[in-house]
């Protein structure tokens, strides 16, 4: 039910955001203020986050609100996946995060590799493009879409940096502790599945 409430103030919130940028008359910009006022205390009340961070992270959004984007390299050599260890929880996950404006999905994730595992890598296929509250934990009160890369090893050695702690590949039995809300076991599953299927054909939400 939590994730419901979370999802159906997300909705207001946007649709507030859209009457905000597009209406004219005073009588109805009143209203789409109240309708995201009040989309926020709820995603406050049912995401433990005070209200006045979450009117922060909303306000700084103009215009029509759209998903922000998650861009993971997948990459593999000799049947291991190579993971990161964050340093802001000290759990493993595919090099990647936000994409970055004026650069392609391949730049994004070549840039991510580079910075947080040290790795020259080459983008070879998209394995899919997931709504990220439909499989990652705990639920974003932002709408997030996650996509993975399969990429190539070419070389690289982990650099010191604020990101990440470590650098290391994995088999996929013997994953460590994984940044759930960053990825799974079965989306590093999904990945393994492209690297190993020709006909892989890319997943969509």
């Amino acid at each position: 039910m939590q994730s419901k409430w979370i999802k159906w103030a997300s909705e207001m919130q946007s649709i507030a955001q859209a009457g905000l940028a597009y209406s004219k008359d005073k009588y109805d910009l009143d209203r789409f203020n109240q309708l995201k006022d009040l989309s926020q205390e709820i995603i406050s009340e049912y995401t433990d986050v005070e209200v006045e961070k979450v009117r922060n992270l909303f306000d700084s959004e103009v215009g029509y609100l759209t998903p922000k984007v998650d861009v993971r390299g997948a990459v593999i050599k000799d049947n291991k996946i190579l993971l990161v260890k964050e340093s802001n929880d000290g759990l493993w996950s595919m090099p990647g995060g936000w994409a970055d404006v004026n650069l392609s999905v391949s730049e994004n994730i070549i840039k991510e590799a580079k910075e947080e595992a040290g790795a020259d890598i080459i983008p070879k296929k998209l394995v899919a493009v997931l709504d990220r509250n439909k499989h990652n934990k705990p639920v974003s009160i932002q709408s997030i879409y996650k996509i993975f890369v399969l990429c190539d090893f070419v070389d690289g050695d982990f650099e010191e940096n604020t990101e990440t702690e470590a650098s290391q590949f994995f088999e996929l039995d013997k994953l460590p502790s994984l940044s759930e809300a960053r990825n799974t076991k079965e989306q590093i599953n999904m990945c393994f599945d492209a690297y190993h299927k020709e006909d892989f054909e890319a997943i969509f939400d």
